[in-house]
Protein backbone atom coordinates (compact mmCIF):
# COMPACT_ATOMS: atom_id res chain seq x y z
CA UNK A 1 0.00 0.00 0.00
CA UNK A 2 2.50 2.29 0.52
CA UNK A 3 4.42 1.63 -2.56
CA UNK A 4 1.46 3.07 -3.95
CA UNK A 5 1.46 5.83 -2.21
CA UNK A 6 4.72 6.77 -3.03
CA UNK A 7 4.23 5.94 -6.75
CA UNK A 8 0.89 8.02 -6.63
CA UNK A 9 3.16 10.93 -5.15
CA UNK A 10 5.83 10.91 -7.52
CA UNK A 11 3.28 10.89 -10.81
CA UNK A 12 1.49 14.06 -9.32
CA UNK A 13 4.76 15.51 -8.47
CA UNK A 14 5.75 14.80 -12.21
CA UNK A 15 2.77 16.03 -13.61
CA UNK A 16 3.85 19.50 -11.81
CA UNK A 17 6.74 20.04 -13.03
CA UNK A 18 5.61 19.10 -16.23
CA UNK A 19 2.80 21.93 -16.09
CA UNK A 20 5.87 24.47 -14.63
CA UNK A 21 7.46 23.38 -17.63
CA UNK A 22 5.00 24.19 -20.24
CA UNK A 23 4.64 27.49 -18.35
CA UNK A 24 7.85 29.31 -18.54
CA UNK A 25 7.78 29.70 -22.52
CA UNK A 26 11.02 31.62 -22.58
CA UNK A 27 12.79 28.78 -20.98
CA UNK A 28 12.92 25.31 -21.89
CA UNK A 29 14.41 22.07 -19.45
CA UNK A 30 14.84 18.70 -20.47
CA UNK A 31 15.16 15.78 -18.57
CA UNK A 32 17.25 13.28 -20.14
CA UNK A 33 17.99 9.55 -18.84
CA UNK A 34 21.03 8.93 -19.33
CA UNK A 35 20.48 4.78 -18.85
CA UNK A 36 17.80 4.89 -21.57
CA UNK A 37 20.45 3.08 -24.12
CA UNK A 38 22.43 0.23 -23.44
CA UNK A 39 25.19 2.07 -23.44
CA UNK A 40 24.40 4.31 -20.93
CA UNK A 41 23.54 1.45 -18.64
CA UNK A 42 26.59 -0.38 -19.28
CA UNK A 43 28.67 2.66 -18.59
CA UNK A 44 26.87 3.26 -15.51
CA UNK A 45 27.10 0.09 -13.99
CA UNK A 46 31.16 0.48 -14.87
CA UNK A 47 31.38 -2.16 -17.54
CA UNK A 48 32.53 0.73 -20.01
CA UNK A 49 35.72 3.50 -19.21
CA UNK A 50 34.54 7.00 -20.03
CA UNK A 51 36.83 6.33 -23.30
CA UNK A 52 34.73 3.54 -24.71
CA UNK A 53 31.11 5.97 -23.62
CA UNK A 54 32.06 8.77 -25.65
CA UNK A 55 33.93 6.56 -28.78
CA UNK A 56 30.05 4.93 -28.69
CA UNK A 57 28.18 8.05 -28.59
CA UNK A 58 30.47 9.57 -31.47
CA UNK A 59 29.72 6.25 -33.54
CA UNK A 60 25.96 7.01 -32.55
CA UNK A 61 26.12 10.78 -32.91
CA UNK A 62 27.59 10.06 -36.74
CA UNK A 63 24.69 7.60 -37.50
CA UNK A 64 22.15 9.96 -36.30
CA UNK A 65 23.86 12.86 -38.45
CA UNK A 66 24.30 10.30 -41.87
CA UNK A 67 20.63 9.79 -40.78
CA UNK A 68 20.98 6.28 -41.26
CA UNK A 69 18.11 5.34 -39.45
CA UNK A 70 15.01 3.53 -41.04
CA UNK A 71 12.27 5.96 -42.35
CA UNK A 72 8.77 4.30 -41.62
CA UNK A 73 6.71 6.97 -43.50
CA UNK A 74 7.12 10.18 -45.77
CA UNK A 75 9.87 13.01 -44.55
CA UNK A 76 7.71 16.26 -43.57
CA UNK A 77 10.49 18.50 -42.87
CA UNK A 78 9.61 22.16 -44.28
CA UNK A 79 11.09 23.00 -47.96
CA UNK A 80 14.52 24.81 -48.03
CA UNK A 81 15.06 28.31 -47.48
CA UNK A 82 16.35 29.90 -50.26
CA UNK A 83 19.56 31.03 -49.40
CA UNK A 84 20.90 34.74 -49.04
CA UNK A 85 24.17 36.23 -50.24
CA UNK A 86 26.72 36.47 -47.97
CA UNK A 87 26.57 33.43 -46.77
CA UNK A 88 29.34 31.50 -43.74
CA UNK A 89 32.35 30.72 -46.37
CA UNK A 90 33.28 27.47 -44.26
CA UNK A 91 29.72 26.37 -43.72
CA UNK A 92 29.25 22.74 -45.14
CA UNK A 93 25.16 22.30 -46.69
CA UNK A 94 23.24 19.96 -44.95
CA UNK A 95 24.02 17.24 -47.44
CA UNK A 96 27.78 17.61 -46.83
CA UNK A 97 27.10 17.75 -43.52
CA UNK A 98 25.68 14.58 -43.89
CA UNK A 99 27.51 12.69 -46.19
CA UNK A 100 30.51 13.54 -43.92
CA UNK A 101 28.51 12.14 -41.44
CA UNK A 102 28.37 8.71 -43.22
CA UNK A 103 31.98 8.82 -44.32
CA UNK A 104 32.91 9.26 -40.43
CA UNK A 105 30.70 6.38 -39.70
CA UNK A 106 31.56 4.13 -42.36
CA UNK A 107 35.07 4.53 -41.60
CA UNK A 108 34.64 3.76 -37.91
CA UNK A 109 33.10 0.29 -38.21
CA UNK A 110 36.07 -0.06 -40.46
CA UNK A 111 38.61 0.63 -38.13
CA UNK A 112 36.55 -1.69 -35.75
CA UNK A 113 37.22 -4.58 -37.80
CA UNK A 114 35.21 -7.55 -39.57
CA UNK A 115 33.46 -9.59 -36.92
CA UNK A 116 32.94 -6.74 -34.83
CA UNK A 117 30.49 -4.10 -36.52
CA UNK A 118 27.60 -5.92 -35.64
CA UNK A 119 27.67 -5.67 -32.11
CA UNK A 120 28.64 -2.06 -32.61
CA UNK A 121 25.52 -1.48 -35.00
CA UNK A 122 22.95 -3.49 -32.84
CA UNK A 123 23.99 -1.58 -29.34
CA UNK A 124 24.95 1.67 -29.89
CA UNK A 125 22.80 1.92 -33.16
CA UNK A 126 20.28 0.53 -32.97
CA UNK A 127 19.70 0.30 -29.06
CA UNK A 128 19.48 -3.35 -28.46
CA UNK A 129 20.51 -4.58 -25.00
CA UNK A 130 23.08 -6.67 -25.07
CA UNK A 131 21.12 -9.80 -24.44
CA UNK A 132 18.76 -9.07 -27.19
CA UNK A 133 22.46 -8.81 -29.04
CA UNK A 134 24.09 -11.70 -28.33
CA UNK A 135 21.16 -13.59 -28.79
CA UNK A 136 20.74 -12.49 -32.42
CA UNK A 137 24.28 -13.12 -33.23
CA UNK A 138 24.06 -16.38 -31.84
CA UNK A 139 26.73 -15.70 -29.09
CA UNK A 140 26.96 -17.21 -25.92
CA UNK A 141 25.81 -14.96 -22.37
CA UNK A 142 28.36 -12.38 -21.29
CA UNK A 143 30.73 -12.65 -24.16
CA UNK A 144 29.00 -9.69 -26.34
CA UNK A 145 30.21 -7.08 -23.28
CA UNK A 146 33.79 -8.50 -23.96
CA UNK A 147 33.55 -8.20 -27.70
CA UNK A 148 31.80 -4.63 -27.30
CA UNK A 149 34.56 -3.24 -25.14
CA UNK A 150 37.42 -4.73 -27.79
CA UNK A 151 35.32 -2.71 -30.64
CA UNK A 152 34.80 0.11 -29.00
CA UNK A 153 37.98 0.87 -28.17
CA UNK A 154 39.08 0.57 -31.32
CA UNK A 155 36.42 3.28 -32.24
CA UNK A 156 37.71 5.17 -29.73
CA UNK A 157 41.64 4.79 -31.13
CA UNK A 158 40.09 6.01 -34.42
CA UNK A 159 38.00 9.20 -32.98
CA UNK A 160 41.07 9.63 -31.53
CA UNK A 161 39.70 10.44 -27.64
CA UNK A 162 41.90 9.81 -24.79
Amino acid sequence: MAAIQNRVLEERAFDGEHQRSRSAKSRRTVSVNTVESPLGWLFARGHLTQRQHDAGEQLRLDWERAQLSPRVTMRWDPAPVAKSRGGSAGALEPAESQLKAKQRFDDALSAAGPGLTDILWRVVCAGEGMRDAETALGWPARAGKLVLTIALDRVADYYRLR
